[in-house]
């Protein structure tokens, strides 16, 4: 068994949702997860004790990609979280009509790598909530749990 953090940014509650999905999944399948709100996160350690970390986020901008509100904040500490040699994967929800469709994706994988993290999957990139798409969803628990 493993101890999964998944940290979201949700402004709509569609980030939130996704988020939920992927806990109840993975609990289901015998991991430990913890699901905490980005608005409620301290980055400093964030990471420590988590054989993996998922962080979900929205994004937007015309010409610049804005990170969601309160995962934002959370973003600029990455490096404090202790990320190195920790596995991790990204998911957001967007809207296919914006330009950084689920751009929050490439901004956390990249930092993340940067700082020694290990991309677990490519990452889960939904139109809203994700209600529409368990079978995208499931397959993404699924490689993330092949990681583990």
């Amino acid at each position: 068994m493993s101890k999964i953090l998944i940290v979201y940014g949700s402004s709509t509650g569609n980030t939130e949702s996704i988020a939920h999905k992927l806990e109840q999944q993975l609990a289901a399948a015998g991991h430990e997860v913890k699901v905490l709100n980005a608005a409620d996160a301290s980055a400093e350690h964030l990471a420590d004790g988590y054989d993996a970390v998922l962080f979900g986020a929205s994004a937007w901008g015309v010409d610049d990609l804005e990170l969601q509100d309160d995962f934002a904040p959370l973003f600029e500490e990455f490096d404090v979280m202790d990320l190195k040699g920790r596995k991790l994967a990204a998911f957001a929800s967007g809207d296919r009509d914006y330009e950084h469709f689920c751009g929050a994706v490439d901004v956390i994988e990249a930092r993340s790598k940067e700082l020694g993290a290990e991309i677990m999957t490519d990452g889960l990139r939904l139109e809203g909530d994700g209600g529409s798409a368990p079978d995208e969803i499931e397959s993404f628990v699924q490689a993330v749990l092949k990681k583990l």
